[in-house]
């Protein structure tokens, strides 16, 4: 039985009582604090002053464990509500801007992307939101392979912009150099690559293309993807 269907046990009067979602939020504080290398069954158990073995009462694994926290996450996104003739292309967006804002609130989630859809609860509910949504734009409609196709083109977009973005992040901790003086820094080396013309569609855009914080270029390459979307399918 998957850790969804899988009744919690019975609260117990002690002095360090544990319920799975205090299990969830420690095990997430753990990977906020330190990354998900930082994220054990012990280590959890300590955090909550108790001992490993009571933990197992609550999930089995490690990895149930960590689609119990990925689950979490999915829960910080509020899904707006679908409205009859709304804006499909608002709809979708909203929902792409929480899970953004979720994934950099929690790094180690970006680590958990990809694979085999999540099945917990709140992450059905978020297929179910995003799915709602496209439903609604022009040619998609009721076609199942269609919308599929469209989850797939809006999560490959959404996930691997959230990966570049965190991975952004934790090379700037690492280098200690900013993307500012990152730029700096490889600057004279690029100019002299591109003076040789070996690159000319790539000096176009590094020569004429506006300077963007992470969240204006997520949003406008969101619209570039549905954009095309509502092409494709009308």
């Amino acid at each position: 039985m998957l850790i969804w269907e899988r009744p919690e046990p019975a609260a117990r009067s002690t002095p360090s009582p544990l319920s799975r979602d205090r299990i969830v939020r420690a095990a997430i504080g753990l990977a906020d604090a330190d990354g998900l290398q930082a994220v054990s069954l012990r280590k959890v158990a300590g955090a909550l002053d108790a001992g490993p073995m009571r933990l197992y009462r609550y999930v089995d694994t490690k990895e149930e464990l960590l689609d119990l926290m990925v689950d979490a996450v999915y829960g910080e996104v509020s899904a707006p509500p679908p409205a009859p003739g709304g804006d499909w292309r608002a709809e979708v967006g909203a929902l792409a801007r929480g899970f953004r804002g979720a994934a950099l609130r929690h790094e180690w989630f970006a680590d958990l992307l990809g694979g085999r859809p999540q099945l917990g609860p709140a992450a059905l509910g978020h297929m179910e939101a995003t799915l709602t949504a496209l439903r609604s734009a022009p040619g998609i409609g009721d076609d199942a392979d269609t919308l599929m196709q469209a989850l797939q083109a809006v999560n490959g977009y959404v996930f691997g912009a959230v990966r570049h973005e965190v991975v952004e992040r934790r090379v700037e901790r690492a280098s200690g150099l900013t993307e500012n003086q990152w730029r700096a820094a490889t600057g004279p080396y690029l100019v002299r690559m591109l003076a040789t013309g070996r690159y000319p569609t790539l000096a176009h855009v590094v020569g004429n293309a506006s300077d963007q914080d992470p969240a204006e270029m997520f949003d406008a390459g969101l619209a570039v993807l549905l954009a095309g979307l509502s092409r494709t399918a009308s």
